[in-house]
């Protein structure tokens, strides 16, 4: 069987090839096809929507990444001891309140030792014996603050507390037990033009 015969014909500034069974529209001279110069059939649209989706991929990991101690979930004091999955060493967040009469300081220096409760009852729960090595915040002390240690349940069953954070109080809470005397007298307001 004989091949077809390609014919080239100028048609308004376009060559034309024609052969016996269909004729095809080259492109002038210089001039190339869109779909074949990008080497992919994707559009220009659709590039930019994939690079701005990595984009916002790599910006949340970064800011997650970034911020991984601010969203650690603290737990409550009876909550970490009655879940033993809690106590396997890793660092997390315990949230009380000092138990009365339980902090010790060894020798006046920096680590000390105290019981929390949680922030919720008369203290009569379950207790969790913490330690710590450092300076403690001013409110720490304060009946009515709420302490969130962050640190490792560590062997003997005592919480090391890399950490202290102290949430201060209400103001509007009221204080348990009498003011002082002299409170509200007089005496007790400061002179006038000091």
């Amino acid at each position: 069987m004989p091949a077809p015969t390609t014919i080239l014909m100028c048609n308004e500034g376009r060559l034309v090839a024609a052969n016996q069974q269909e004729p095809a529209v080259l492109p002038p001279a210089g001039e190339t096809d869109p779909a074949a110069a990008s080497g992919s059939g994707i559009s220009v649209k659709v590039r930019l929507l994939l690079l701005g989706a990595a984009l916002a991929l790599a910006v949340g990991f970064m800011g997650y990444s970034a911020f991984p101690g601010n969203v650690r979930y603290y737990l409550e004091v009876s909550e970490f001891l009655a879940g033993a999955e809690y106590q396997d060493g890793r660092t997390l967040r315990v949230s009380g309140r000092l138990a009365p009469d339980t902090f010790q300081r060894a020798g006046g220096g920096t680590q000390a030792s105290f019981q929390l409760v949680d922030k919720e009852g008369d203290g009569a729960g379950p207790r969790l014996a913490a330690a710590y090595d450092g300076v403690m915040p001013d409110l720490f002390f304060n009946p009515h603050s709420e302490i969130i240690l962050e640190g490792r349940y560590g062997d003997g069953g005592v919480f090391h507390a890399d950490n202290i954070l102290v949430k201060c109080p209400s103001k509007y809470q009221s204080i348990e037990g009498e003011p002082p005397a002299d409170y509200n007298s007089p005496a007790a307001a400061p002179a006038a033009g000091a």
